[in-house]
């Protein structure tokens, strides 16, 4: 039996593809390892002088016709959404990590229609007088949340 007879009697195979043919499942982007010079910080001198910060991100989009047409109109250019990232973390100063995920968060929501966003701001050289690796915080929005 071909995969095509396995589908005549029922209407089984119609429920897993929404009205554009695709199939129903959502659709995640990821970015890892965004490497901005921005000056956020809660020092004057991380506001003056600044730093390297490392943002990862991802958010969910939904279905995406990307998945049946294979063009890039048809999904989230990552690439845009990489520039629009270091748009916002060089726009203005952050005493926090927390607002500036906050900030990038929310505009990824409006700006692509995402359903769901997670933000992660590390800062790979701390201005602490001990010894870690990097330090980082992130934070997780909804689109149903707002």
């Amino acid at each position: 039996m071909d995969a095509d007879d396995e589908h005549e009697e029922g209407e089984e195979f119609d429920e897993e593809f929404d009205e554009h043919g695709s199939e129903s499942a959502a659709t995640s982007i990821e970015v890892t390892g965004l490497s901005l010079y921005t000056h956020h910080g809660v020092s004057d001198a991380e506001q003056e002088i600044g730093q390297r910060l490392v943002i990862d991100l991802r958010f969910d989009v939904g279905p995406c016709d990307a998945t049946v047409t294979d063009r890039v109109e048809d999904t989230v250019d990552y690439g845009s959404v990489c520039e629009f990232v270091a748009l916002i973390a060089g726009r203005r100063s952050y005493r926090t990590l927390e607002a500036l995920c906050t900030e990038i968060a929310n505009q990824l929501l409006e700006k692509f229609e995402a359903r769901e966003v997670w933000v992660k701001a590390t800062k790979p050289e701390p201005p602490i007088p001990l010894a870690v690796e990097s330090v980082s915080v992130e934070v997780w929005h909804s689109a149903a949340g707002r």
